[in-house]
């Protein structure tokens, strides 16, 4: 029996319910071009923050893209199994082996990942260059950036294509190669062991892996939480264990989902409870890719709104001025310090940005952003979190370093490569806690070679704010207009300085994943809307002889759609509970008290997205599968 025959004719046969999956991927392949292209370019930048900025946006969005393509080619061939389980099970009775089985289903899968994965390569390379221009009208790539046709991306997104494509559906040709020769003796019973070993040990093994993975950060290092790419790719883990224990997780919430409108109803509230149960894995089927993309949206915006809510709070807790000066370049900067420290009763503190290298014992350095401050004034407008040593004992032979450093021991040598490249051992004169990354290295001005001030923070001698003296401030005010530097109260420098929500470029590059994720989230969610509406004629038609109409009966079913929506939305706020609360954490093991940030409107948005996707398709599913006459389907 030439089982590849046989694979041909069922993709010309079954090439409807396979849309799906062969869009989401070669999507999926056309924007992993598409990203390989976009980092190839970027290595051509100068190393900067518009590199690392690049590198982040493209790394995500095609690490993005891999996992939602392979969730739902895995969770399309995974449904379209279970609904070919008469159709193998004759094959196995006409003398087909097991293996021959899975072999004819990995052929499937492997046509379908070749012609997706020429498709996306081919619409890759040529919407390429055009999102290079893009990001540079939009003001998240440099001028002068532009992505190229460059081969090993295209040859690293088609065999990673493929590789997505055969993986998708492993476990839906094992469980194939399963079925018996009995099978094809009764009816397809999608509900029949939707939770196999297999699917047991992958799911509780993956939960207890993402466990793991937070509990290991917050214990040994808080602050790797609240890195972009952990808060956007550790995620995955529990969403992934989640989509597998769906049909069990989906059984309790159907349950308290559908009391209320079975309360309320006559029959109908509880037909679509009872109905959504007894099609646990339609039902999973249809929850999972909004499962995916509920979380993906709030773990994404949420965890961007709660770093920067953090560095907001920790800003705040740390800076006390009562003004701040921000001068131009070249104006006459260290005049504008002279008077205004003539000024009575006020304490002035310029400090300079500049940058040094640390040298670890293996010899590596690792470059950080610093602070030149005067250490006789900034203790008096700021409160560094110190957890050993002081702010007055820096001079110009020590340095002030986080708790991250690899020596931080007070009194111990530090060797540092100043930003001329010269080198110094300094001694460490205070450590400071690690917080959300803001606290870098303090040192003098001597250590600062080239440094220009950028920041004279100001705040009254003693207990009297500089606000309480009108002639103070007129001075203050004077002496800014003059030297053409900018005025800003100690609260409005810093909610501009830190703002409580992230900045535009972030949002910008958010929305590219989350746009990713919602467009995934369609196909997945309406190639399986049809699927398995168009496959329940039988069960549609007896609905029909027992009295309901065609209106009640597409009610019904576009009911059912919509409660697994809902199921699968509630797993996604829970696992987007469950990110943002180890994130919650571990910014209070750093010392820091943020506000609790849930982004609801993105929650809400994103389920709404999926209901307004869910309840057209299963409307134009449902209509279609009762085009014909009762009789004539059950005939």
């Amino acid at each position: 029996m030439r089982m590849s025959r046989i694979a041909w004719k069922s993709l010309r046969v079954r090439w409807v319910s396979l849309i799906g999956a062969f869009v989401a991927l070669s999507l999926g392949v056309a924007l992993m071009t598409v990203m390989l292209l976009g980092l190839a370019a970027t290595a051509r930048l100068p190393w900067g923050e518009a590199a690392i900025g690049l590198n982040s946006a493209f790394g995500t969005a095609g690490g993005v893209s891999t996992f939602v393509a392979g969730f739902v080619i895995a969770s399309t061939f995974s449904y379209v199994v279970a609904q070919r389980q008469r159709e193998l099970g004759l094959l196995r009775l006409t003398g087909a082996s097991r293996g021959q089985i899975r072999r004819m289903v990995l052929f499937e899968a492997l046509a379908l990942g070749v012609a997706a994965s020429a498709t996306g390569c081919a619409l890759g390379a040529a919407g390429a260059p055009r999102l290079g221009r893009e990001l540079v009208l939009v003001g998240t790539a440099p001028d002068g950036f532009a992505i190229g046709t460059e081969s090993w991306p295209l040859h690293a997104a088609f065999w990673t294509g493929l590789l997505v494509a055969v993986a998708g559906v492993a476990a839906a040709a094992y469980r194939a190669g399963r079925l018996g020769p009995l099978d094809a003796l009764r009816e397809a019973d999608v509900n029949s062991r939707v939770m196999t070993p297999g699917r047991w040990l992958w799911g509780i093994g993956l939960l207890v892996t993402a466990m793991v993975l937070m509990g290991t950060a917050l214990v040994d290092a808080p602050g790797t939480l609240l890195r972009r790419k952990n808060y956007t790719v550790q995620p995955m883990v529990l969403i992934s264990a989640c989509g597998l224990l769906t049909p069990v997780l989906a059984g309790p919430l159907l349950q308290g989902l559908g009391a209320l409108p079975a309360r309320l109803t006559s029959y109908a509230g509880r037909l679509v409870r009872a109905n959504a149960l007894g099609g646990v894995r339609r039902t999973g089927a249809v929850a999972a890719p909004v499962l995916v993309s509920v979380a993906l949206a709030g773990s994404l915006l949420g965890g961007m709104n709660t770093v920067a809510a953090g560095r907001a709070a920790e800003a705040q807790a740390q800076s006390v001025p009562d003004h701040v000066l921000t001068p131009q370049r070249g104006a006459g900067v260290d005049a504008l310090v002279r008077e205004l420290r003539a000024l009575p009763g006020v304490v002035v503190s310029p400090s300079a940005p500049t940058v040094v290298s640390v040298l670890e014992s293996d010899g590596v350095q690792v470059r950080t952003e610093a602070r030149a401050v005067d250490p006789a004034t900034y203790g008096e407008v700021s409160r560094l979190p110190l957890l050993a040593g002081s702010l007055a004992d820096l001079d110009d032979e020590s340095v002030v370093l986080p708790e991250e450093w690899e020596q931080h021991t007070v009194g111990a040598p530090v060797e540092l490569v100043l930003a001329d490249g010269s080198r110094r051992t300094l001694r460490v004169a205070g450590v400071l806690r690690d917080g959300t990354g803001n606290n870098g290295l303090y040192l003098t001005a001597r250590n600062a070679p080239g440094a220009r001030t950028d920041r004279i923070e100001l705040r009254g001698s003693g207990t009297a704010a500089i606000g309480a003296s009108a002639i103070g401030a007129s001075a203050i005010g004077v002496l800014a207009a003059r030297y053409r530097a900018e005025l800003a109260t100690g609260e409005a420098w810093l909610a501009a300085a830190y703002p409580v929500a992230p900045n535009r470029v972030s949002w910008l590059r958010a929305v590219l994943v989350l746009g990713l994720a919602l467009l995934y989230t369609a196909i997945g969610l309406a190639n399986t809307l049809v699927l398995a509406t168009v496959d329940r004629k039988r069960e549609l038609a007896q609905l029909r002889l027992a009295g309901a109409t065609r209106a009640q009966v597409i009610r019904v079913v576009t009911a059912e759609s919509l409660l697994a929506v809902t199921v699968g939305a509630v797993l996604g706020a829970v696992v987007t509970g469950i990110n943002l609360g180890g994130m919650q954490v571990a910014l209070r093991l750093l010392g820091v008290d943020p506000p609790l940030v849930v982004p609801w409107q993105a929650l809400g948005g994103t389920a709404g997205a999926c209901a307004a996707i869910a309840v057209p398709c299963t409307v134009v599913a449902a209509a279609w599968a009762l085009r014909q006459r009762a009789v004539t389907v059950l005939g």
